[in-house]
C-alpha cells in the first residue's frame, strides 16, 4: 500500500525501540520518555525557525515540519532531538489540518489561537464540508513530512503520528475556536443529536485513511488527542465521544491488517477524562495517556495491567528547580511502577519553559527508572 507514491520500505533500522516496547507492554530496561508539544515552542531554535512563517503554512511545508520535529528534545542530534535524549519524536503538525481538509478555513491568531471565520452554526452548514474520503489526498503534505522526518531520524527513535479525536474536532468547528465552556458545541449535542452524530461520523470517516496514511508514510505509533473530553460528563462522553474513539482504533487496525501492514501501537489521550478511565482502557488502544489530575496508583488500579499508561507530570512542575523536578519525577515513577509505563507530562510544554528544565525532566526519568529496576 502506498500514499502519494511513498511506501514503507527503505527506512533506516530502528536503534532505540524502548518506547515501542513499552507501548506494546513488553519489558524495558528503563522508562521511555517523550513530551507532548515537544516540537518546541519553548526552544529558541523553534522561535527562530517559525519567526517569519504563518503557522499553517509551516504545517504545509514538509521540510519545515521535519526541521521542527527534529528540533524536538532527542539528544544533540536533532533540534528538540538535538537537545535531549528523548525516546520518541512526534511529527510537527496540528489537529486542525483535518477541518481544513474538509473545506473549513482555519487561521492561527497571535495571542488567541485557532480561529474559524465561518464555524458550523446550523445543521445545513454540514453541506459545506467536503466528502471525508478526499481528506487524506488533501493532506499529502503531512505524509511527506512524516516520510522525510523518518528518514532523517536515521533510526534513532520512533516517530509518532497523531490526530484529534472526532468530538474535539467537532468542538472547534462549531465553537469557531477555543472556549472555556464549549457551550455552542454542547448545545449541538443536546439540541441537534442527529446532526452531531452525522458530523462525528464524517470526522471519523476522514480520520481513518488519514491515520492509516501516516503509518504508510512512516509513523511507528499513533496518538489520538481527545483534548476536550473534560467538557463532557460521563453521559455525553459515552454517547458522543467514546463510540467514535473506539471506532477509530478498530477501523485503523482493520485497515492496516487488510493492507498487509504491521500494526502500530495506538495511544488515546483524553484530557480531563478521568471519569472514563475504565472505558478508555477497553477502547482498543495499547496506551492510555493521563493528565496530571489523575493519581497514578489509582489509575493503575482502575485500568489493570492490560494497557500501558502514559503521563502525567504537571507541566508547570517544570517551573520548579531542577532538584525538585528530580524529586517529583522519582515519586511519579514509584507510583506508576517500572513496567507498562511511558513517562510524559500531563499535557503539553508551554512556550516560556526553560529548556534546561525539560532536560532535567528527561534525565531524571532515565536515571531514576534505571535505579528502580535495580531494586
Amino acid at each position: 500500500m502506498e500514499a502519494n507514491g511513498l511506501g514503507l520500505k527503505g527506512f533506516p533500522e530502528l536503534k532505540n525501540d524502548t518506547f515501542l516496547r513499552a507501548a506494546w507492554g513488553e519489558e524495558t530496561d528503563y522508562t521511555p520518555v517523550w513530551c507532548m508539544r515537544q516540537a518546541g515552542r519553548y526552544l529558541p531554535e523553534f522561535r527562530e525557525t517559525r519567526a517569519a512563517q504563518d503557522f499553517f503554512s509551516t504545517c504545509r511545508s514538509p521540510e519545515a515540519c521535519c526541521e521542527l520535529t527534529l528540533q524536538q528534545p532527542v539528544s544533540c542530534f536533532l533540534q528538540p532531538l538535538r537537545r535531549f535524549p528523548l525516546d520518541a519524536a512526534i511529527i510537527f503538525s496540528d489537529i486542525l489540518v483535518v477541518p481544513q481538509a474538509l473545506g473549513m478555513e482555519v487561521t492561527m491568531v497571535p495571542g488567541k489561537g485557532p480561529s474559524f471565520p465561518e464555524p458550523l452554526r446550523e445543521e445545513r452548514d454540514l453541506e459545506r464540508l467536503r466528502d471525508p474520503t478526499v481528506v487524506a489526498s488533501e493532506l499529502g503534505y503531512v505524509f511527506q513530512a512524516i516520510t522525510l522526518t523518518r528518514q532523517r531520524l536515521a533510526g534513532r527513535v520512533p516517530l509518532i503520528g497523531f490526530a484529534g479525536a472526532p468530538w474535539t474536532l467537532m468542538a472547534y468547528m462549531v465553537e469557531g475556536g477555543g472556549s472555556s465552556t464549549m457551550a455552542q458545541a454542547k448545545r449541538w449535542l443536546y439540541q441537534r443529536p442527529q446532526a452531531s452524530h452525522q458530523l462525528l461520523r464524517i470526522l471519523t470517516d476522514a480520520l481513518i485513511p488519514y491515520l492509516v496514511g501516516q503509518v504508510v508514510a512512516g509513523a511507528q505509533a499513533l496518538q489520538l488527542f481527545e483534548s476536550h473530553a473534560g467538557h463532557l460528563g460521563p453521559h455525553l462522553f459515552n454517547k458522543f465521544a467514546l463510540p467514535y474513539i473506539r471506532d477509530v482504533a478498530k477501523r485503523v487496525k482493520a485497515r492496516l491488517q487488510e493492507a498487509g501492514l504491521a500494526p502500530v501501537p495506538m495511544i488515546i489521550f483524553a484530557k480531563d477524562g478521568h471519569f472514563a478511565l475504565e472505558e478508555l482502557a477497553q477502547a482498543g488502544y495499547e496506551v492510555v495517556g493521563l493528565d496530571w489530575t489523575v493519581a497514578p496508583k489509582k489509575a493503575r488500579e482502575r485500568v489493570g495491567k492490560t494497557v500501558t499508561l502514559q503521563g502525567n507530570l504537571d507541566p508547570c512542575a517544570l517551573y520548579a528547580s531542577e532538584e525538585e523536578i528530580g524529586q517529583l519525577v522519582k515519586q511519579m515513577l514509584d507510583d506508576f511502577g517500572p513496567q507498562r509505563y511511558i513517562a510524559n507530562l500531563g499535557h503539553g510544554l508551554y512556550p516560556d519553559m526553560d529548556p534546561e528544565h525539560v532536560g532535567a525532566f528527561v534525565d531524571a526519568v532515565h536515571r531514576h527508572s534505571r535505579l528502580l529496576r535495580q531494586n
